[in-house]
């Protein structure tokens, strides 16, 4: 069972935490993911194999914590994880997969001195702006400005459900509009055939960042999930470089 978590914004979110020594591991989930999927359980057996602190946790909307998906945005999805980086000690290292990737980056702009280093696992940073609104045509715009929402196919499932509140609030939280510098080490790792996020994201985001350390892995052949066993093993050996 989760624990759960009441952040300032009088948002309840749950959580689940694994005691550990070294630098704490905090794993940023993707857009409308939770922390049952593959990448944060593989990370948190990992963690208790080697004797690592490791938390991962769901944003408001999201899995097990309470509030409705079409409800939020990148930035209060942002100020969970501020709130979830808040329950480990000392200086963290972020694991961001696809919409984390972005969380991750907007933390380090907030927190700089909470960053021990991240691996971002398929980024997809400004996603709402360069992914969703580049990729509407006019009518689909016009209904969301009108209607306030629309619905989007998705490769996952049901349809997404993409709200105006979305596409606003993701133009106040850019990060790749602007210079961005990241504490310690970066990982990346892309999938050379992921449908979600170009490899052009990836490689834009290696030149755009300010890093002493960062490195971008191109998996051939992979797809968005990066969730098959290699593909988990390279991600795990990721947090251990970064660490």
């Amino acid at each position: 069972m989760p624990d759960y978590l009441d952040t300032p914004q009088e948002r309840r979110i749950a959580y689940e935490r694994t005691e550990g020594t070294g630098p704490p591991v905090l794993f940023l989930g993707g857009f409308r993911s939770d922390m049952q999927g593959g990448k944060a359980i593989h990370l948190e057996d990992w963690a208790r194999r080697t004797g690592r602190a490791f938390l991962r946790f769901d944003y408001s909307g999201h899995g097990e914590s309470e509030g409705r998906f079409e409800d939020g945005t990148i930035g209060q999805w942002a100020e969970d994880a501020e709130a979830a980086l808040g329950l480990v000690d000392g200086r963290a290292v972020l694991v961001g997969s696809s919409m984390g990737g972005w969380i991750a980056l907007l933390l380090a702009r907030r927190a700089p001195e909470r960053v021990h280093g991240m691996v971002l696992v398929a980024p997809a940073p400004d996603f709402t702006e360069q992914g969703l609104w580049n990729g509407f045509d006019d009518l689909m715009r016009a209904k969301l400005m009108r209607e306030g929402r629309v619905a989007v196919p998705s490769d996952y499932g049901d349809p997404y459900m993409i709200t105006k509140a979305l596409i606003e609030d993701g133009r106040r939280n850019l990060v790749m509009d602007a210079p961005l510098e990241v504490p310690g080490k970066l990982r990346m790792l892309l999938g050379t055939a992921d449908t979600s996020v170009p490899v052009e994201w990836g490689t834009d985001l290696l030149a755009h960042v300010g890093s002493a350390d960062a490195r971008l892995t191109l998996v051939k052949d992979a797809g968005h999930r990066l969730s098959e066993p290699h593909e988990l093993g390279l991600i795990a050996g990721a947090v251990e470089d970064v660490t």
